[in-house]
C-alpha cells in the first residue's frame, strides 16, 4: 500500500505509476544543475539524458550530486524483485539505490516526474524555463507488480520507421514499462528484413492500409533499435503472425498457395481471410525459415507467432500450426509468444467466421483457431486433457496473450495447469486504438469505446475467472494502425491512456486510486505538453 506523509502535495501528485511507498521530508533540492555518479558510462549517459529532459544541465562536477549506486538492499522492505528501487532526496542531494540497472533507471525516472511536477504542479507555473527546477525532499521504495509491462505496436496497416519506433522505447520507457511487442507482418505488407526468404520485404514491404507508403526493418535497423531499447531495459518481442494475416506472405510467394500463384496485394482493413496451409510441401520450411532468422536476429528471449483470427481453419489444421511454431521457436532458443487461440479457445466472432468461410465452418467445431477440438482432431504427439477435453497444445512457458474477453475460460485454465503464462491485453481496457467516444475522428469501436477510466479501472488477475495470478507474467497495452497514419496521430491513442495502463501492470490494485491518477496525470501532461508530444484532451481530467 502506498504511504504518502502529510504535506506531499506536488511530491504525491507526481509519480505515474504510484509507488509502493512514497514518504515526505523536509526541504527543497535545486536540480537545475547536476552531477551524475553512476556505476558505468551507459547507466550515467541514461541518467544524464532523463535529467537534462526534465529541465536540468548536466555539468561535470560542482553541482548538485546525483547519485546512483548498486545495492542489494534497496526497495521495499523484504523485497526480492530485480527491478525494485530506492529514491531518496534531501536538500543536500540525490540518491538511487537499486540491485540492478532497471531499478536505477526507475527511480532516475521517478526523479525525473518529480522534477516536472515542481514546474508543472499546481504550485508551478506551466514550465516557464525561469522557474526553478527543484524537487521536494522524499524517499520513494518501490517495485513492480508484474514483469512484463508493455506495449503491442502494429507497424504493418501503417508503417513508422526507426525514428518514430525509438519515440515510442522512449515513452515506454518513461512509465516504467519494459517489453516492445512489434507486429511486424500481416496482410498489408511484411516489415522486417528476413535474409532467408529476400522477396518478403522486396515484394511485400511496400503495402500500407488505403495504399499509404510502407517501408520495413533491415537487419541492421533491427539491431540498432533492440540496442537502443536493450540500455534502456526495454525487450524488443518481435511477431510474425501466422497461420492467418499471411497475405503480405502468400504475395511474396505463391508457392506457399495450393494454385501456386501468389495473391494480389492487400491494403483494407478486413481481417480472417487468409490462411497458410499445413500440408503444402513449401509451409515448413517456410516457417522454419522465417522463425529462425527472426530467432537469430533478436536480442531477447521471445517470439512471437501470431496466431489470431484464423477464420477460415478448422481446428485440426490450426493446432498443428500452433505445435510446429513452438517446435520450431523452441528449437532456436526463443520462448514462443502467441495470441490467446493457440491455447484452444475459440475466436469468438462466429458471425465472421460464418460470412468467411460458409455454415460448414460457422456452424462447426468454432472459429477454427484451436477452439474445442474434438481428441480425434488433435495432433497425434499432444493427448487430450482429462475428461475428453480438447487437448493443451501450449508448452510450458509458452506466453498467451489474452485479448478477447469473450470465450469460455477452460482452455486458459488447462493451459495455465500445463505451464503456459499469460500477459493480459484485454481489447476493452488496454486496446489503445479504440475510440475514446463515438464522435473521436481516430481509432475503430468494435471491442468498446475505451475512455481514460476504462484503462484504469481494472486488476489483471480478475479477467479470467479462476487463473491464479501466479500465472500472469503481465500486461500489455495494444495500438493497431489502421486509422493512425503519423507520430501525432499515434501519441494521441497512446497519451493519457497507456499511463494508466502502465499504473494497472505496476502497482498494486490497493495502491490505485482513479481520483489520484486524475491529479497526477494532468501534472503529467505539463511535460507533455513541453515536450510537444500529441496526446487526448479528454473530459474525464481537469486539464
Amino acid at each position: 500500500m502506498t504511504t504518502v506523509s502529510s504535506g506531499a502535495a506536488v511530491v504525491a501528485d507526481a509519480v505515474i505509476p504510484v509507488p509502493v511507498e512514497l514518504v515526505a521530508g523536509e526541504g527543497v533540492l535545486d536540480l537545475r544543475s547536476v552531477t551524475v555518479d553512476a556505476p558505468d558510462a551507459v547507466t550515467e549517459r541514461l541518467a544524464g539524458e532523463l535529467l537534462t529532459s526534465a529541465g536540468a544541465s548536466v555539468v561535470a562536477d560542482g553541482a548538485t550530486a546525483v547519485t546512483l549506486t548498486v545495492d542489494p538492499a534497496a526497495g521495499p522492505e523484504g523485497s526480492r524483485n530485480s527491478e525494485r528501487y530506492t529514491l531518496t532526496v534531501t536538500a543536500e542531494g540525490v540518491s538511487v539505490a537499486a540491485p540492478e540497472r532497471s531499478g536505477l533507471l526507475h527511480g532516475v525516472r521517478t526523479l525525473r516526474q518529480l522534477a516536472n511536477a515542481g514546474r508543472f504542479g499546481a504550485d508551478g507555473d506551466g514550465g516557464a524555463t525561469d522557474v526553478p527546477l527543484e524537487v521536494r525532499a522524499v524517499v520513494v521504495r518501490d517495485e513492480p507488480r508484474f514483469g512484463w509491462r508493455g506495449l503491442s505496436f502494429d507497424v504493418v496497416r501503417h508503417w513508422f520507421g526507426p525514428a518514430d519506433l525509438r519515440a515510442v522505447v522512449d515513452l515506454v520507457g518513461s512509465y516504467k514499462m519494459n517489453r516492445l511487442h512489434l507486429h511486424l507482418s500481416d496482410d498489408q505488407g511484411w516489415r522486417l528484413e528476413i535474409p532467408s526468404r529476400p522477396a518478403l520485404t522486396e515484394k511485400s514491404s511496400q503495402g500500407a492500409v488505403s495504399g499509404a507508403t510502407g517501408g520495413f526493418l533491415t537487419a541492421d535497423e533491427y539491431r540498432e533499435l533492440q540496442e537502443y531499447a536493450a540500455e534502456r531495459e526495454i525487450v524488443i518481442v518481435p511477431e510474425i503472425d501466422v497461420p492467418g494475416h499471411v497475405n503480405a506472405a502468400t504475395h511474396a510467394y505463391g508457392e506457399l498457395t495450393p494454385s501456386g500463384e501468389a495473391t494480389d496485394a492487400y491494403d483494407g482493413i478486413e481481417v480472417g481471410f487468409s490462411k497458410l496451409h499445413f500440408d503444402l510441401p513449401t509451409t515448413e520450411p517456410f516457417l522454419r525459415d522465417v522463425f529462425t532468422d527472426v530467432a537469430r536476429m533478436t536480442l531477447g528471449p521471445w517470439v512471437h507467432f501470431g496466431g489470431d483470427e484464423v477464420l477460415v481453419m478448422q481446428p485440426e489444421e490450426f493446432g498443428r500450426f500452433v505445435v510446429l511454431c513452438q517446435e520450431i521457436i523452441a528449437g532456436a532458443g526463443k520462448i514462443p509468444v502467441a495470441w490467446q487461440e493457440a491455447a484452444g479457445s475459440a475466436h469468438g466472432d462466429q458471425a465472421a467466421v460464418a460470412a468467411l468461410a460458409g455454415a460448414e465452418a460457422g456452424s462447426g467445431s468454432g472459429s477454427g483457431s484451436g477452439s474445442d477440438a474434438d481428441d480425434d482432431d488433435a495432433p497425434a504427439d499432444h493427448a487430450g486433457a482429462p475428461g475428453g477435453e480438447a487437448p493443451v497444445l501450449v508448452e510450458p512457458r509458452t506466453v498467451l496473450q489474452y485479448w478477447d474477453t469473450r470465450p469460455d475460460p477452460a482452455p486458459f485454465l488447462r493451459a495455465a495447469q500445463a505451464g503456459a503464462r499469460f500477459v493480459m491485453s484485454p481489447a476493452d481496457r488496454a486496446y489503445l486504438d479504440m475510440k475514446y467516444t463515438p464522435e473521436h475522428p481516430l481509432g475503430q469501436q468494435w471491442a468498446a469505446f475505451v475512455e481514460l477510466h476504462d484503462s484504469y479501472d481494472w486488476d489483471p488477475a480478475t479477467l479470467i475467472e479462476g487463473l491464479p495470478e501466479s500465472a500472469i507474467e503481465g500486461v500489455s497495452a495494444a495500438v493497431w494502425t489502421e486509422t493512425l497514419l503519423n507520430r501525432d496521430h499515434l501519441f494521441s491513442m497512446l497519451l493519457p491512456r497507456l499511463a494508466a495502463v502502465a499504473e494497472a501492470a505496476w502497482s498494486q490494485t490497493g495502491a490505485k486510486d482513479w481520483e489520484s491518477f486524475r491529479r497526477r496525470i494532468a501534472v503529467e501532461a505539463g511535460a507533455w505538453r513541453r515536450d510537444g508530444a500529441s496526446y487526448h484532451p479528454t473530459p474525464q481530467i481537469d486539464w
